[in-house]
């Protein structure tokens, strides 16, 4: 993997090689990063991201997703596209979130990434404390990967943007919930059309903000046990 330094734009924090030489280093051939979204949000999938970085300098600007401008994050999704060796999306349903849980949703979105890669990744890098893959694959977590890690911050920005124009799409379908501008976040908007019109199937209805809903509180369904759930961090 050859070394590289992308170039710094306007003060945002610059991801770069490091961590993908390191574990390229003790043996990795093929490194994904791993990035989701979508786990706080009330409805919609959660969806993971997997991507390989090429050894080149990546798209000028390249930095955690949160880090941009809807408009930023868009071209930089363009971009991204024939820069990446490799990358992959994986899902969780609502449905599935409500059944198995976060944590075990997370997992099977991450695999479902993963295994949708031409090659199989040696390591994978994920943001954050948490490793919510576990085996067989060889797991790296790193806290503000995103921000630091080329790959990474490559799956944040691509995870996002399929994301919410997934949601925006659902606009047509579920009309008022906001999803075109808060991709089913508790926005006002969204808060205000559950209350009046009751969650849709694409909402996680084991999750407690059914509870400030009386007269949708015949549509929760039971929390999963506890094996199922990660903090939201």
């Amino acid at each position: 993997m050859a070394a590289s330094t992308p170039t710094p734009s306007e003060g945002v924090p610059v991801p770069d090689y490091r961590l993908e030489q390191e574990l390229a280093g003790a043996g990795a051939r093929t490194v994904a990063g791993v990035d989701e979204v979508g786990r706080g949000a009330w409805a919609g999938p959660v969806v993971v991201c997997a991507a390989v970085a090429d050894g080149s300098p990546p798209p000028e600007g390249l930095t955690d997703s949160k880090k941009l401008t809807p408009k930023r994050r868009t071209a930089m999704a363009e971009a991204l596209g024939p820069w990446v060796a490799d990358h992959a999306i994986g899902r969780a349903e609502a449905e599935e979130i409500d059944e198995l849980g976060m944590t075990a949703a997370l997992r099977l979105a991450a695999r479902r990434a993963l295994e949708g890669l031409r090659e199989r990744p040696d390591a994978v890098i994920l943001d954050g404390r948490h490793d919510y893959l576990g085996p067989p694959w060889a797991v790296r977590t790193q806290v503000g990967a995103d921000l630091a890690c080329v790959s990474v911050a490559a799956a944040s920005v691509l995870a996002k943007v399929y994301r919410d124009g997934w949601m925006a799409d659902l606009e047509e379908e579920c009309p008022g919930y906001g999803f075109t501008t808060a991709a089913g976040y508790p926005s006002p908007v969204h808060r205000t059309a559950l209350a009046e019109r009751g969650p849709t199937r694409h909402h996680r209805v084991s999750w407690s903000f059914m509870d400030g809903l009386p007269y949708w509180s015949h549509l929760r369904k039971p929390k999963p046990g506890p094996a199922g759930q990660t903090a939201l961090i």
